[in-house]
This record gives C-alpha cells, sequence and structure tokens, in this order.
C-alpha cells in the first residue's frame, strides 16, 4: 500500500519527465523508422541542447534566442552525423560515436566546465509566465502542448514532397535517388531533425531545472529505444500518425513503470540494467522464437 501511494505521488513529476523525454524518443524514432539509419548520437546532441542554452542565458540572451540557437546546434550536430556516415562511408553507429565523443569536448569548451547553474535567471518559462516554475501542473501543461504542437507539425511535414522524399529514402535507399531523391539531401535532413528534436529536450530541461550538465545525456539513447518499442507494442506502428505517436506513448508508460518500480522497491542504480535486459529481450525475443520454430521442424 506504501509502494503504491509513494507511485501515485510521483505520477506528477513522472509525467513531466515522460513528456520531457519523448523528445529524445522521437529523435531515436527518426532515424530508426523513418530513415533506417540507426543512430546513437542523441546522447550527445541532449546535453548539447542543454550546454548552448545554459551559457548564452548567463552571457544575457534572451531564454527565447538560447532555445533556438540549441535547436540549431542540435541540427548541426545532427547533419554532421549525416555526412560523416555517408561522405566517409563510415557506419551510422561509429559515425554518431564519433558524434558523440567529439560533442563531449565541445560541451565543455561551450560551458567552460562541467556543469553551470542557472538559478535565478530569465528562463522560458519565467518569459510565457512565472508560475509555470511553481506548479508542477502547469509545467505538464507546457510540455503537452509544445509536444503536441510539434507532433503536429511533424505530421504534416512527413506528407509533404520533402516528408514523402525522406522517408523514401528510408523505405528504399537503392531506388530512392533513382526517384530524383538526393540521399545525401534528405538523409542529413531527418538525422538534423532529429538532432534539433534531442537538443530542444535538452534546452528545456536545464531551463526547468536550473542547471546543466556535459553528462546530463547518459543512457538516453536506451531510454528513447525503450520508449520507442513499448509505443509501438501499444499501439503499433502501422500508419503514419501510430508511427509519430509511439515515442509519445511509450515514453510516458516507461517513465511511469520505471517509477512504480522503483516505488516498489528496486534500487535506482539498477534502472539502467533493467532497462538494457528489457530491450534486449524485447529485440531478442522474435530472434528466440524464430530459433526454436525452426528447432522444432528440424526434429
Amino acid at each position: 500500500m506504501d509502494a503504491l501511494a509513494l507511485f501515485w505521488n510521483l505520477v506528477p513529476v513522472t509525467l513531466m519527465q515522460g513528456l520531457v523525454y519523448a523528445f529524445v524518443a522521437l529523435a531515436v524514432m527518426i532515424p530508426f523508422r523513418l530513415l533506417s539509419v540507426p543512430d546513437l548520437s542523441s546522447e550527445g546532441v541532449f546535453p548539447l541542447g542543454a550546454c548552448v542554452a545554459a551559457a548564452l542565458i548567463t552571457l544575457g540572451a534572451h531564454p527565447i534566442s538560447a532555445t533556438f540557437a540549441a535547436v540549431a546546434a542540435g541540427f548541426l550536430a545532427g547533419v554532421t552525423t549525416a555526412l560523416i556516415h555517408l561522405k566517409f562511408r563510415v557506419h551510422s553507429l561509429l559515425a554518431g560515436i564519433l558524434t558523440i565523443t567529439m560533442l563531449w569536448s565541445i560541451n565543455l569548451r561551450i560551458l567552460g566546465k562541467p556543469n553551470e547553474p542557472i538559478f535565478g535567471l530569465p528562463n522560458i518559462f519565467d518569459w510565457i509566465s512565472p508560475a509555470i516554475m511553481t506548479s508542477m501542473g502547469l509545467q505538464i501543461a507546457f510540455f503537452a502542448v509544445v509536444l503536441a504542437s510539434l507532433l503536429g507539425a511533424l505530421w504534416w511535414g512527413l506528407q509533404t514532397d520533402a516528408g514523402l522524399g525522406l522517408r523514401g529514402v528510408g523505405a528504399n535507399p537503392q531506388l530512392a535517388p533513382a526517384l530524383g531523391v538526393d540521399l545525401v539531401r534528405y538523409t542529413a535532413i531527418g538525422l538534423g531533425l532529429a538532432g534539433c528534436f534531442s537538443a530542444l529536450a535538452g534546452a528545456l530541461l536545464a531551463q526547468s531545472q536550473g542547471y546543466a550538465d556535459v553528462g546530463m545525456g547518459v543512457g538516453m539513447l536506451v531510454n528513447g529505444i525503450a520508449s520507442v518499442i513499448i509505443g509501438e507494442a501499444i499501439i503499433g506502428r502501422r500508419g503514419l500518425a501510430n508511427q509519430v505517436l509511439a515515442p509519445v506513448i511509450g515514453s510516458v508508460v516507461y517513465y511511469l513503470l520505471a517509477s512504480l518500480a522503483l516505488s516498489i522497491g528496486l534500487n535506482p542504480s539498477d534502472l539502467k540494467l533493467a532497462t538494457g535486459v528489457f530491450v534486449l529481450l524485447t529485440i531478442g525475443w522474435p530472434v528466440l522464437l524464430g530459433r526454436g520454430a525452426s528447432a522444432a521442424r528440424a526434429l
């Protein structure tokens, strides 16, 4: 009973957390599902957005300008990953690892130190309404409105000619160039778009919690993959609307499940292990079933 009461008390915080990290889940879904290009760079782009926003705010920049600059930096990071992958013919996973490695040093350069507090400085929430920072409900509403707006824009954009070209690259990268689709351009745009979502999440979280840290992206990729898998298990991924909504629903459910696990006694240090095992089982289970069926047929 105490565990359920604790879980219920954590629901507002967990819901807000799920909405924030839904941006990262979207950033994971775009390359994995729409482009069929596995990308790991979210773990570096997420803190990049936080570091850029925090550094500019400490220099006196307007929070809106700082947030847009963070999003632009995320786009450039995504494009960089795409160009490393395509121009240097490096596998996308290695390209993402290289981007993460370089961004670690870049983030340190941007902040000048491992972390930067921005308590008491203007932020995007104060600019909209000072009441947001004093109310968990208003913060949830803020993130929900921003997320819904971006989801609507993404859903619409993916149905335009440019969006169809991007989806065509993921569906058949060999055929797309024959149809006049520039593989490099659309892959760069897709990974850049994913970088925008990750960086925006980092910028908003830094302003919400009052500091930025170069290590705040550790584990984001696995959490994002888990969110995508959970969301697709709940609503499927047939149809564009389901593809776009699945990461958001999965993110909220994932963090609610994580909160429930912590409430019933799971050690916080074991949460990453549990998440990794969950992702591994989810990915490997169909393979194991296939092998089992093959073995049964062989017998």
